[in-house]
């Protein structure tokens, strides 16, 4: 007869333990468990890695496609530094999402607010202290907007207890209509010369703009991955109740995670800026889909409770280049939709089939 491990009593203001996930120690009918955990941590395709692995060839897939159907002009240097300059923008904004999707929330109104964004930064009043003063005028703007933005929609989701599908639905709405009403449904022009001579530069022989996403990019994955903040935002999205019986503030972490949300779209919004020299109510419409659709493909789940950065980039680039493919190639707005579509649904088919594999193991 096995000896039995007694049962451990979880101290104060730990987080109760997941009953679908086995310890390495725990024995099922049938045999160890211990040799079955050391097989799929040596698979390299399991977990994580695996996901990242799938994205990596799925990308690859797509640019043989690209080389074989459009040859050198796919191939070519500047079509390369064009599919990250489209990346960017995007690639910020679902950064931004992974953190409150993996709290286990979503955020629809973060294309509106970086409109809306883009308009205040540009009015104006805003370029005319920029050049009295300095272009960073223009940026504080943008990012004050979107944070307050996201705040808004933080207070709202945690404090007023509004559903997060609901409070970021009326924030786009009224973020866009705000855009409008500002610009007089006008586009501004940007003016600035020193504000364009900073964000169109190129460092490196890389568009700034793609440095910036990087660096969001970067300090993203750290955030998440290396900090208290991220632990808290997994605990939070996988279980809400027990973080918060864990000691951690929920109400206060889900603001703070929709102000970061709001905050990407700031940074997004002065990108827009510089890579269309224009602010304009019209910046960002339906961006909110494709982040999401990015973070969902990267493996980032849509209940919360798990997120990756580096899946979220590559989720980026993938839908990036897909659409640089259908351009090449002068194929229809429609038939991309399709595309995506289809992609989004295998993911979340995928996901499910990973949920289900994790839980029976």
């Amino acid at each position: 007869m096995s000896e039995q491990t007694p049962p451990t009593l979880a101290t104060a203001g730990s987080v109760p333990p997941d009953p679908d996930r086995s310890t390495p120690l725990e024995r099922r009918e049938g045999g160890d468990t211990t040799g079955a955990t050391s097989r799929r941590s040596r698979n390299p395709f399991h977990g994580a890695a695996g996901r990242n692995i799938g994205l990596v060839i799925a990308l690859a897939l797509l640019c043989a496609v690209g080389v074989a159907t459009a040859g050198e002009r796919f191939a070519s240097i500047d079509n390369l530094m064009t599919i990250l300059r489209l990346a960017a923008v995007i690639g910020v904004l679902s950064i931004g999402m992974t953190f409150v999707i993996t709290g286990g929330g979503i955020d629809l109104s973060v294309g509106s607010v970086l409109g809306l964004a883009s308009v205040w930064a540009s009015t104006l009043a805003t370029q005319t202290m920029a050049r009295d003063a300095h272009w960073g005028v223009m940026v504080f703007t943008a990012l004050a907007v979107g944070l307050a933005c996201g705040l808004v929609n933080g207070v709202l989701i945690a404090y007023g207890r509004v559903v997060a599908f609901i409070a970021t639905l009326a924030m786009m709405v009224a973020a866009r209509g705000l855009a409008e009403i500002i610009a007089n449904r006008q586009t501004q022009i940007v003016s600035v010369d020193a504000f364009l001579d900073v964000f169109r530069a190129d460092v490196l022989g890389v568009s700034v703009l793609v440095w910036i996403f990087a660096a969001v990019a970067v300090a993203g994955w750290v955030l998440l991955n290396r900090t208290t903040f991220g632990r808290r935002t997994i605990a939070v999205g996988g279980n809400p109740e027990a973080a918060r019986l864990a000691g951690i503030k929920v109400r206060r972490h889900t603001m703070y995670l929709y102000g970061l949300a709001g905050l990407t779209a700031g940074i997004a919004a002065i990108m827009m800026l510089a890579r269309t020299t224009s602010g304009s109510s019209t910046h960002g419409m339906y961006y909110e889909l494709d982040a999401i659709a990015a973070v969902v493909v990267g493996g980032t789940l849509l209940a919360g409770g798990r997120g990756t950065i580096v899946g979220t980039v590559l989720g980026v680039l993938i839908f990036t280049t897909l659409t640089n493919v259908f351009t090449q190639n002068n194929l229809s707005i429609s038939a991309q939709s399709v595309a995506k579509g289809v992609i989004i649904v295998a993911a979340v088919l995928l996901q499910q089939r990973f949920a289900a594999r994790s839980r029976s193991a």
